[in-house]
């Protein structure tokens, strides 16, 4: 199945599909801009990429319960789905960025080019963590 990896921020989203056997994980692109403009491109995108799946990540907090920015993910998960009639569900990303941002200095990735590029791989990671999980509890 073609899943659809989404990194939901306030001002870029970070998106990341996988392959129909989902096996790889890579990244779909950035979308800069607001909640509409994440909600109108993530659509686009998932349509054009043909998901089937959309896992957006939903930033729970360390002790297990949901803030603001969490409501906030929930929110943009059920409008993107009654947007585009994808089914999107939400998955915890804990520590996603954090892991994304140190994946990128021990790349050797300058410190000031990390925007570039964390939302991409915050995506990927949460897309290849739910792919596991899929793997795992044998619905692939």
């Amino acid at each position: 199945m073609i899943i659809l990896g989404v990194d939901f921020g306030d001002s870029r989203t970070g998106l990341a599909v996988c392959d129909k056997s989902e096996m790889v994980a890579s990244r779909a692109g950035c979308i800069q801009g607001g909640f509409k403009k994440a909600l109108e491109g993530t659509a686009k995108t998932a349509k054009d990429l043909k998901a089937e799946l959309i896992v957006v990540g939903n930033p729970i907090n360390m002790n297990g319960t949901e803030g603001p920015r969490s409501a906030k993910c929930r929110d943009f998960a059920a409008e993107l789905e009654a947007l585009c009639g994808i089914k999107t569900v939400l998955y915890d990303e804990r520590l996603t960025t954090v892991t994304a941002h140190s994946f990128l200095t021990m790349s050797g990735v300058d410190s000031r080019q990390h925007k570039k590029h964390v939302d991409e791989l915050s995506a990927r990671l949460i897309l290849e963590d739910y792919m596991k999980l899929r793997k795992n509890r044998g619905e692939i």
